[in-house]
């Protein structure tokens, strides 16, 4: 269930870069992964979920759920499996890692809220896959918990299509919070820094 690998190679390189330079200006980083069991009677987790439960049982040429290629939501990121593993260039031993989210939503089923409060977070800058699913959802939840939201532009990609990724980076602009380049938000850290915020 991975985005086209010139969109997963481009949020790769970007987030490194985002990464990099906030690590170096102390910006805490979390990793929130979608880790599945596999439960016998049932297979993944996540198959106790209608929707997907359906689309796993649908046999078709054309796929609603990612264009061009068939729906693996039974397979998809189950406990020590590659697909749950963090990209070793984007970890360091600084970051936070939280390893048992199982629906679209980074807060829902997790610590995250508590972590960030005992952080002392007000601002969440997202990245990752799926612009329109995972990164919209926790943007919605973090503007709920008046979080200032940004999505970073250059660290987001969707394997629904290239629609959906316009859509999702639309919603956050237009309804939730800041939608940035990374060039964007190195300066306004830089300008945060100069400020001391």
């Amino acid at each position: 269930m991975a985005a086209k690998p010139e969109d997963a190679k481009r949020v790769i390189v970007n987030a490194k870069e985002m990464l990099d330079f906030a690590r170096a200006k102390g910006v805490p980083f979390v990793h929130v992964k979608l880790v599945f069991r596999k439960i016998p009677g049932i297979g993944s987790e996540g198959m106790t979920q209608p929707f997907w439960h359906t689309l796993q049982e649908m046999v078709t040429e054309e796929d609603r759920l990612t264009p061009g290629r068939r729906s693996t939501v039974d397979g998809h990121n189950i406990t020590g499996s590659r697909g749950t593993e963090i990209i070793p260039e984007l970890l360091n031993d600084t970051d936070y890692v939280i390893d048992n989210k199982k629906r679209l939503d980074c807060f829902y089923g997790t610590d995250l809220k508590s972590l960030l409060e005992v952080l002392g977070i007000k601002n969440v800058i997202l990245m990752g896959i799926n612009t329109n699913t995972c990164v919209l959802n926790t943007a919605f939840t973090a503007f709920n918990h008046d979080y200032r939201v940004v999505v970073a532009s250059d660290c987001v990609a969707s394997m629904y299509g290239d629609d959906l990724h316009v859509l999702g980076l639309q919603n956050v602009a237009r309804c939730l919070g800041w939608v940035l380049s990374n060039e964007d938000i190195k300066a306004k850290l830089e300008d945060g820094a100069s400020r001391n915020d």
